[in-house]
């Protein structure tokens, strides 16, 4: 696409200025110049080495010209590049100086021409700064006796594994080799294995984010018709139990609101704790934190997030991490409306609300850094690390203005026909919000009127949080009783009246859901109208909360852990400063590490310093990075 045919004049006013020069517009996050190329095909050979904490290996391109280039320049990042040859004759290169935080240019010294076909092929051997992977001794994983390697692309991070075009505008289909003396999993499905060498390909055009590589002690069980988990011995069976009965429900439901999974299967493989994120998109084999799995299914919706992104993400990409939300947002809509087919619609708005307090905490956690993170569509142009952006907001955010469109429009049976064309329209494709609004306006050019209502400077461009949707509170009414009842308690400082008011009974049939709004709620309170748990009166009733509501600090659930402990740092709860540090070598989720850092920093600087420090060692790199910038290490 050249221009945008379809917005209306008025939107057109609002976003004319910020429109690019291209469509889709130019990743600013990659050194190379990707722009000149078309990848048809990518031959990725990895070769593990544990005792070494190393992956040598070979990756070739071949590569159309687009238009001519003195030079080719990929992307690597505290990569030992080896050598460098076209069409099998070698070539001179450079690695430039590092660029921080997008890495060292790889120069291939090699002009060419419009319309040439070539084979680029490198070899190359990774440093122990890659970001990419992890390495884990046995005493690290669940079992205890084996090595465990696994990789994290996304955003930036693979450049670290192999020398590539590291943008998500780039997609071709993958072939993998990959030796290693452990069980080996791909972005793709295996169809051969010779001794410790495993063969796998993914035909369908992917992202090099989305390369992946998991290796160590696994074993597998059944969990659908086209589906497997994958974990270590010792946790296979209490994720088969989490899993088997719901993955086929979720990709079915999933097909009937956009189209049919593409893919050769769907799987999921349970990481160890170090997982930075909820969960990883990884084509066919989704990686799944195991925060996930709690044996009450109250944290499953993760599985329907990372399946929804087979489509959002997956199948069509946002062209570069200042849209992010294209992936996010999209996906988080998929997943609430797969929440609200199987559970019903209250459902679907209740995980919705869970959702805008997340934002809500998150905007607020960022400080003056919300002035530039908190938008939906970012700005990296400077060269800034895309890491640094990573938080709720393009996920509820997006989702938020998807919701918002659905609702203007008519309703889902207005907008869902809008879904499937979507897609469609950009399937195997890379793309950025201005043609996300055209293909809105195109295909609903009858309701330009109602479009054109929409605040898009504020959704769009505007930091802090958006306008909030009318969402049906069915079921978090009783979560938002029983909060404000603690709190009109609180204020008359009784503890009589606490023990008349309140008892176990007032939870006891409480979802995991119902009761992170129930402990969200609670910390919403503070500082409105004056009011503080870190007070006379508030420590008063916190105390009693704690030997009522006991149920709170055995929980297993990482989601009601976090949000325990929140309630009590806001408190000021002393005792609870150092059970959350501990708690912190127990996790590696940034969803609940970062923010945990943060709390018991604003408490405890030193405690948190010294906590870190600890525990450092089992964090993966991009976790690390991340805490330091926030303890300002």
């Amino acid at each position: 696409m050249s221009s945008l045919s379809h917005i209306s004049p008025k939107l057109r006013d609002i976003i004319g200025s910020r429109l690019p020069k291209v469509f889709p517009e130019v990743d600013a996050s990659t050194n190379s110049n990707y722009r000149h190329f078309e990848v048809k095909a990518t031959d990725l050979y990895l070769d593990v080495n544990f005792e070494k904490s190393t992956v040598t290996g070979e990756v070739k391109y071949q590569l159309h010209v687009k238009d001519d280039a003195e030079s080719i320049i990929l992307d690597t990042s505290f990569l030992n590049v080896k050598q460098v040859t076209i069409d099998n004759k070698e070539v001179e290169f450079e690695i430039e100086p590092r660029k921080e935080p997008l890495g060292s240019p790889l120069v291939i010294k090699q002009a060419v021409k419009k319309a040439q076909q070539l084979l680029l092929t490198s070899k190359f051997e990774t440093t122990d700064k890659c970001t990419a992977l992890q390495w884990c001794d046995p005493e690290q994983t669940d079992g205890g006796d084996h090595p465990y390697l696994y990789s994290q692309g996304e955003p930036i991070h693979i450049r670290s594994l192999f020398p590539c075009f590291d943008t998500p505008s780039i997609k071709s289909p993958f072939t993998f080799r990959v030796k290693s003396p452990l069980y080996t999993l791909l972005s793709g499905k295996t169809y051969k294995q010779e001794g410790d060498v495993y063969y796998a390909k993914q035909p369908i055009p992917i992202p090099v984010y989305l390369v992946s590589i998991a290796s160590g002690n696994l074993v597998e069980a059944d969990v659908g018709p086209r589906s497997k988990v994958y974990a270590e011995p010792i946790a296979i069976d209490a994720c088969q139990k989490e899993l088997k009965d719901d993955i086929e429900d979720f990709i079915q439901t999933a097909e009937g609101l956009v189209f049919k999974y593409e893919w050769a299967k769907y799987d999921l493989l349970v990481l160890i704790k170090s997982m930075p994120f909820g969960g990883m998109e990884n084509c066919e084999i989704s990686h799944i934190n195991p925060t996930c799995i709690t044996g009450d299914k109250q944290n499953i919706d993760v599985i329907a997030h990372e399946l929804a992104h087979s489509w959002s993400g997956n199948l069509v990409t946002n062209c570069s991490w200042d849209h992010f939300w294209l992936n996010e947002g999209w996906t988080v809509y998929l997943e609430r409306r797969i929440v609200g087919v199987l559970h019903g619609e209250p459902s679907r708005h209740f995980s919705a609300i869970i959702g805008w307090s997340d934002l809500e905490y998150s905007i607020k956690s960022m400080g003056q850094t919300a002035q530039r993170y908190s938008r939906l569509i970012q700005d990296l142009k400077d060269g800034s690390d895309p890491d640094d952006a990573f938080s709720t907001v393009p996920y509820e955010k997006g989702f938020n203005l998807l919701f918002h469109l659905e609702q203007v429009l008519g309703g889902t049976s207005v907008f869902d026909p809008f879904i499937p064309y979507y897609f469609s329209k950009y399937k195997y494709k890379s793309l950025d919000s201005y043609q996300f609004l055209d293909t809105l306006y195109e295909f609903f050019s009858d309701k330009h009127d109602i479009l054109d209502k929409v605040d898009w400077e504020t959704w769009l461009y505007k930091f802090g949080l958006p306008p909030k949707p009318k969402f049906d509170t069915s079921l978090v009414d009783e979560c938002y009783d029983l909060a404000a009842k603690w709190v009109d308690v609180t204020k008359k400082d009784s503890n009589d009246l606490l023990k008349k008011t309140f008892s176990s009974d007032d939870i006891s049939n409480f979802t995991g859901n119902q009761t992170n709004v129930f402990l969200d709620t609670l910390v919403s309170y503070q500082g409105v109208e004056g009011f503080l748990w870190n007070s006379k009166e508030g420590e008063q009733a916190l105390t009693f909360m704690r030997e009522s509501y006991s149920v709170y600090d055995d929980s297993k659930n990482a989601e009601v852990i976090f949000r325990w402990y929140r309630l009590q740092l806001t408190g000021r709860s002393k005792q609870y400063y150092q059970r959350l540090a501990d708690w912190l070598g127990t996790i590696g989720r940034m969803k609940f590490v970062r923010p945990s850092y943060r709390m018991l920093n604003d408490v405890d600087p030193q405690l948190a310093k010294d906590t870190f420090l600890k525990f450092e060692p089992i964090y993966h790199p991009i976790c690390r990075s991340m805490i330091r910038k926030d303890l300002h290490l």
